[in-house]
């Protein structure tokens, strides 16, 4: 069984440890029926079309 030839320090654990917090913005994209912001591959949460068609009902 392999051992650690010497301990890791705080420091270096915290540093490795530390940017599995950070996340990354999500991707937007404009909606091509109503020019509003979304995420891609969703129906528009402003006017309720996806890929030009009438998903949802926005009335």
């Amino acid at each position: 069984m392999a051992v650690p030839a010497r301990r890791t320090s705080k420091a270096k654990k915290n540093k490795r440890r530390s940017s599995v917090w950070k996340l990354d913005a999500p991707t937007l994209v404009k909606c091509p029926n109503c020019s509003g912001y979304t995420v891609p591959h969703k129906v528009c949460k402003n006017c309720g079309y996806y890929n030009g068609k009438e998903i949802v009902s926005k009335d």
